[in-house]
């Protein structure tokens, strides 16, 4: 299926490792130019530089930290010179692991601006520009935490529900300027930081972190597995393209049957 996505250019949160590498990777595919925006510059420039030489697109590494306003200012005044984009996906995030009665307002607020500033920042410095080329999208990385929540992660699940109502309410202002704006909320997906914690988890028993992993699925994913990166992106790919022209303001989950409503 054509996605008519060739010539676009996208901006990625977090776009040198896990989820936003593999997205970075399937817009590239589909002839979308990328600019990819990290912490960490040296694997940052040295991923963009394999995007582009596998799938012969241009991209544009950006050094930045985009739970601060001084880093989603230099990612805006990057897409600026290069005349404004098509697509933006804030996929920048972590995890958490702490109990409310415990946590400082301190590790709060630095999720605050990880997953929701940084959303409400780059929507107010990059769909401007949308609106002048015509239109575009714009896409949230949010979890199944965000209406499922985990024991251990709290603040995780919060801001992550207060970003899937800040999808909903921007796709309702700027819809009328034909820029569509929807959230994935994803289950299980097999990235670094997941093979990282198991692997410490196990260490100190016998070093099966394969089957500690597949322990959680087992628990948690009635397909009983974790999702590809790959697979989850492919899913954006279709987000960001008019052959989901009418898909504005919605969440979808990929999941695995994860989710334990309807």
């Amino acid at each position: 299926m054509d996605m008519h996505l060739s010539g676009k250019v996208a901006v990625i949160t977090g776009g040198s490792v896990g989820i936003g590498l593999a997205i970075a990777n399937a817009l590239a595919e589909e002839g979308v130019d990328i600019v990819m925006a990290a912490r960490q510059g040296d694997r940052l420039k040295d991923e963009a530089a394999k995007v582009a030489s596998a799938h012969g697109v241009k991209t544009t590494p950006v050094v930045c930290d985009v739970a601060t306003a001084a880093g989603c200012d230099t990612l805006i005044a990057t897409t600026e010179a290069l005349g404004g984009v098509d697509i933006l996906i804030n996929n920048a995030g972590s995890g958490s692991n702490e109990t409310i009665l415990e946590a400082p307002d301190e590790k709060w607020q630095h999720y605050w601006e990880l997953h929701v500033m940084a959303a409400v920042r780059l929507a107010r410095g990059i769909v401007p520009g949308m609106k002048r080329r015509g239109g575009g999208g714009v896409l949230h990385n949010a979890s199944i935490c965000a209406t499922q929540p985990l024991w251990y992660e709290p603040i995780y699940n919060v801001t992550k529900s207060a970003l899937m109502m800040f999808s909903k309410t921007l796709a309702n202002e700027v819809v009328k300027d034909n820029v569509r704006v929807n959230t994935v909320n994803a289950g299980l997906i097999l990235t670094p930081d997941w093979i990282k914690t198991a692997k410490q988890l196990t260490t100190d028993t016998g070093g099966d972190w394969e089957g500690y992993l597949q322990g959680v699925a087992d628990e948690y994913a009635p397909i009983r597995r974790f999702g590809k990166p790959e697979e989850l992106a492919s899913f954006f790919v279709f987000l960001c393209s008019e052959r989901a022209s009418y898909s504005v303001g919605s969440t979808y989950y990929v999941d695995g049957g994860m989710l334990k409503t309807v």
